[in-house]
């Protein structure tokens, strides 16, 4: 039992809320430090709990990870009043059903930005010394002479950010320590002095971020307006040696445009940790997978176990506070 916290069970053996605590449904598994942060604060609904099949019809507060909640399920909710959502991304949630029916919608901006930050440089020095395809020769029992290995140089070069969110601040910081990167960036929602502790350019325009820059890293989230942001006619802007990071959601960059880039030579290479289909399979990612400069992974930019503690108890603390301040009204 949770310090502090009365007996859960009645004579039945049935578990009951303690006097004056919130019952918090966690419909998705949570790292178990958030598990045991959320139950000081609620009487907690695991998803191995029966009753959280129940949510829809008796959940007031709900917090989430990667599941679906659909405008069908906002309808079907009788007393939802705010979800706590791990992660940034909203993509998963209809927000407008949700705004239409007074449920608050939090999510955890900021406290995975490291972590996806480190990716990005993970991805971006992978594809710029071809270690993905190194290691699929080595492991296939190929001899690779070091003369049959290319790469490129990362040092003094530009950096291009669409979006100037936390995840691309963290970017920046990162490639200005370990590269000296010049940075360009393009946000026109970001306020007019953002970034000015940061010697960067503002560019005006994507193409102004795309033309001059050695490595693009795409962070902004996936709309009606940003899905096929990155198509066949930006990549042949890009330059013919620049590399192309996907990090933020699937369908930003088009995939089958992206093919086409990277075997006509417009660009040099990709790290895609973000694909339009999720987890991603070799039937569907085969050909892309076999481009020597090209790395893939299964949206990891937040898969770290002190990350995924992080945001997962951020995201109940989002709840936690909004009750507060409701009481405090």
């Amino acid at each position: 039992m949770a310090p502090g916290l009365i007996d859960l069970q009645d004579s039945s053996g049935h578990e009951q809320p303690s006097a004056g605590m919130e019952i918090l449904y966690m419909i998705d598994t949570f790292h178990p430090e958030a598990v045991k942060h959320a139950q000081q604060l609620f009487r907690v609904v695991l998803p191995t709990d029966p009753e959280v099949q129940n949510w829809r019809e008796n959940a007031r507060y709900l917090a989430v990870r990667g599941s679906y909640i659909t405008a069908a399920d906002i309808k079907a909710c009788r007393s939802l009043r705010a979800i706590g959502k791990q992660g940034v991304g909203l993509d998963k949630i209809d927000v407008d059903a949700c705004r239409e029916a007074g449920i608050q919608v939090f999510n955890t901006p900021g406290v995975n930005s490291r972590a996806v930050a480190e990716l990005v440089l993970a991805l971006t020095m992978s594809v710029a010394r071809e270690i993905g395809s190194i290691r699929v020769r080595q492991s296939q029992g190929e001899l690779v002479p070091k003369e049959t290995c290319s790469g490129l140089l990362l040092g003094g070069k530009t950096l291009g950010l669409i979006g100037r969110g936390n995840i691309s601040r963290c970017v920046a910081d990162i490639f200005r320590g370990a590269f000296n990167a010049s940075i360009v960036a393009y946000d026109p929602f970001a306020p007019a002095d953002a970034w000015k502790d940061l010697d960067h350019i503002r560019a005006k325009s994507v193409a102004e971020v795309l033309e001059p820059a050695d490595v693009v890293s795409v962070h902004v989230p996936l709309t009606k307006d940003t899905k096929g942001l990155i198509a066949l006619k930006e990549m042949k802007t890009m330059k013919s040696n620049a590399i192309l990071i996907n990090a933020a959601r699937g369908g930003i960059v088009n995939e089958e445009d992206l093919l086409t880039a990277l075997e006509a030579g417009f660009i040099w290479g990709a790290g895609i940790d973000c694909h339009e289909e999720e987890p991603p399979t070799r039937a569907k990612y085969e050909r892309l997978w076999s481009h020597p400069r090209v790395i893939s992974t299964p949206h990891i930019g937040a898969a770290t176990s002190q990350t995924q503690a992080e945001t997962a108890i951020a995201a109940v603390d989002s709840v936690y506070r909004y009750i507060q301040n409701q009481k405090g009204q």
